[in-house]
């Protein structure tokens, strides 16, 4: 599934006739049965009782008549569709051999059988669960479309788990052609922009409407009503490829879509588009057979952009949606939206005083006492970690010139998401990013193979130009903190590294409960830097660690490494089964050469190796928390806001069952704050049940109630957030209480339970 910024890529080779997807009987045409049903004008009127249908915003659900540039661009579309079924009518069937997974071969014809065939095949069960096939265990290929050759073949479901599922990536594309039909249907002027899936589930639309209109919740059920239409009608997606002056005609009403084809797709070359009714859109593809296996389709939300990214540009409506291939998914999905919105940070945040936000710095949180005592002991725990691996803190400023950054590229690729100011007469930018400053940190003085690895890590604060469109609670912030570190090791010490790296990982994340998955991405052949062969050892070493430490729950990003080293991404799984993007370790061979940085290393300087005395180190970026801001946003959500007892920012709470007994309860209090717990007595006026009421719904792990007994025992009666049956008391004496309690905290445990 494509990644790139634009659905649009071209062949390198001038335009060969277009390629379609059809298979078609030599002699026989579906071009005469397509034209029928595509420019039969029934197909584009609406009927008297649809124009009568409301859809959320009112008035007809389509537009009547529909917008001229469907049949133009369908006569295009035929015209070349009927001169690639021509083109494979004429081609050689030659046998050909399709092995499965199981070593199962099948024999076929080229350019006749399809991977929807083999499947019926096997079973018309599989061929109607099926979504996308998959060649040679690389390309993604239409169920639909001819095999051309031999070739080794995987059926992929929704729910196949190859490559991080993307056979859903491929449903959820397919679903953003049917809502961006829909919206083409529906509303007046629409101009449809891009519409990729979401690697986080779903999909979205970007689109500009006649004279600047904007969507709202209203707008919703309309669109979910056309889109309802073209699943019914089970439309089949069909691809073509096309040469870049057809696309540019075909799509001469849409300035955006015009940009692409100009931007990304070289003269004299082609590029595929992708049919399902009355939409044809500018698409790699590859996508599921008809728009019947789009079973439920929601709109779940939807907000502006801009073209493109750039608020220079235009703005566009966003309209994110979601959709299954069967309705009980879509249900089970809205139970989560439900339980997603009841642990969404920002509402947590402010229930629990833990931060706010303010239009005076936006994009920046004030974390209130609650907050920051979260903040520290996550901060103390990953020190904890770094002293007992060999890291050794640093720090740099916050502000440089703008020189260090033209020196390490960020100038050049990153400026216009950097802070800039001027300081006599200079250009300064405040840092997005801690790897720079390490380099000067490193270059400080001459340095020995003796002393590396060395590992640096810093919690520096960062400052990063987010669009304000883009803000989003702590999760995408301006100002954040990183668990940042770089590693300046030897080539040989590389893996080493790596391991310790994923220890360090499994440390920090197992306390949480998260597990993860881990994306290598390798070289882009077109944007890279340094030592080819240095790049195929560290991609290499990185496969290897990955086997080891994780087999088989890695994946391949093909050529999505940053230009100056491979990469690896973590995304962890929360309690709501969400994953998201946290760690990263990275192989960088850029930054040690534009810094000039350099060892003395142990081999001996000579004639014919005249520069041996000294070596280039490599630099490893790490980070496991990610920024502390967005990671306390994860935690915050997956734990409901209910804290684990180490991390909780309301440990211990005493509560005097009379006035009599309020000394006690702030001795008892006293007792566990000097041992390093955040233990409040509550002295307020509220009846005993009040209180206790209270200290449940701010989620204070224990409850202790002292009174007459407990003050003659020294002792608390202790009431447990955590017990599977609330309401259940345990009587311990006090010196016992703190000592189990601590022992809890430093175990850090997910659950709170006393032995």
């Amino acid at each position: 599934m494509s990644t790139a910024a634009h659905p649009v890529h071209s062949t390198s080779e001038p335009a060969k006739p277009a390629e379609g997807l059809e298979p078609v009987t030599p002699g026989a045409s579906a071009t005469t049965a397509n034209k029928k049903q595509d420019q039969n004008p029934k197909q584009f009127k609406v009927k008297e009782k649809k124009e009568k249908k409301q859809g959320g915003g009112g008035g007809q659900l389509e537009l009547n008549p529909p917008p001229e540039f469907f049949a133009e661009r369908i006569k295009i579309y035929d015209e070349y569709k009927e001169k690639y079924e021509k083109f494979v009518a004429e081609q050689e069937r030659k046998p050909i051999t399709v092995t499965l997974p199981d070593g199962k071969q099948i024999e076929g014809k080229a350019w006749e059988t399809t991977p929807l065939e083999i499947a019926r095949g096997i079973s018309p069960g599989l061929a109607d669960k099926v979504i996308i096939a998959k060649v040679n265990n690389q390309q993604l290929w239409d169920l639909t479309r001819p095999l051309e050759s031999s070739c080794d073949l995987k059926l992929l479901d929704f729910d196949s788990p190859d490559n991080d599922y993307e056979a859903r990536q491929v449903f959820w594309h397919s679903s953003a052609h049917v809502m961006g039909e829909a919206c083409e249907r529906r509303f007046d002027g629409c101009c449809l922009g891009y519409g990729p899936p979401l690697p986080e589930g779903g999909f979205f639309y970007d689109m500009s409407l006649a004279e600047g209109r904007t969507l709202s919740q209203d707008d919703y059920k309309g669109i979910e009503d056309v889109a309802k239409l073209a699943v019914k009608e089970k439309q089949p997606f069909e691809r073509l490829e096309l040469p870049k002056e057809i696309l540019l005609e075909m799509f001469k009403y849409n300035k955006y879509k015009q940009h692409y084809i100009n931007d990304k797709v070289p003269d004299g070359t082609s590029t595929t588009v992708y049919k399902c009714g009355p939409l044809i859109d500018l698409c790699l593809g590859p996508h599921v057979p008809h728009t019947g296996r789009i079973k439920a389709l929601a709109v779940t939300k939807n907000s502006s952009s801009y073209f493109l990214g750039d608020a220079k540009n235009d703005t566009f409506q966003r309209v994110y949606g979601m959709s299954f291939p069967d309705n009980q998914q879509m249900k089970e999905y809205k139970k989560y939206l439900e339980e997603a919105a009841k642990r969404d940070h920002r509402r947590i945040g402010k229930d629990q005083e833990l931060f706010v936000f303010n239009d005076l710095s936006p994009g920046s949180a004030f974390f209130l006492p609650h907050g920051m005592r979260i903040y520290n002991t996550l901060m103390n725990f990953i020190k904890d970690e770094y002293f007992k691996r060999g890291f050794s803190e640093v720090g740099s400023p916050n502000m440089f010139n703008s020189k260090l950054w033209q020196t390490s590229g960020h100038w050049q690729n990153y400026a216009e998401d950097m802070f800039q100011l001027k300081v006599d007469e200079e250009q300064f930018a405040l840092k997005p990013m801690n790897c720079p400053g390490h380099c000067v940190i490193f270059d400080s003085r001459e340095r020995s193979y003796k002393e590396l690895p060395l590992r640096f890590a810093e919690f520096g604060v960062l400052h990063r130009n987010e669009a304000s469109g883009a803000l989003s609670g702590l999760t995408r912030v301006r100002r954040f903190v990183q668990d940042d570190a770089h590693i300046f090791c030897t080539p040989d010490q590389v893996e080493s590294e790596l391991y310790g790296a994923f220890d360090f990982l499994d440390a920090v994340y197992k306390p949480f409960g998260f597990t993860y998955k881990v994306g290598l991405s390798t070289r882009n052949p077109k944007k890279w830097m340094g030592d080819l062969a240095l790049w195929e050892k560290a991609e290499s070493t990185l496969k290897e660690v990955l086997e080891k430490k994780v087999p088989g729950k890695w994946h391949i990003n093909e050529e999505d490494a940053a230009f100056y080293g491979p990469k690896l991404d973590f995304q962890l799984t929360d309690a709501l089964k969400r994953n998201w993007q946290c760690g990263t370790i990275q192989l960088d061979f850029n930054l040690p050469e534009r810094f000039n940085l350099k060892y003395h290393s142990s081999e001996q300087s000579n004639e014919a190796n005249p520069g041996a005395q000294f070596a280039r180190p490599v630099m490893i970026h790490r980070a496991i928390l990610g920024s502390l801001e967005r990671f306390i946003a994860i935690i915050t959500e997956s734990t409901g806001g209910k804290w684990p007892f180490w991390l909780s920012p309301r440990q211990v709470v005493v509560i005097p069952v009379a006035k009599p007994f309020v000394e006690y309860a702030q001795k008892v209090a006293k007792s566990f704050t000097d041992a390093g717990m955040y233990a409040e007595a509550d002295l307020s006026d509220n009846t005993l049940n009040k209180k206790i009421r209270n200290a449940q719904t701010a989620q204070w792990n224990f409850i202790m109630v002292v009174g007459q007994d407990e003050l003659d025992a020294q002792a608390v009666n202790i009431r447990n957030r955590d017990d599977e049956v609330q309401g259940r008391e345990e009587t311990v004496k006090l010196v016992d209480a703190v000592e189990k309690l601590t022992k809890l905290r430093d175990e850090k445990a997910a659950i709170s339970k006393l032995n």
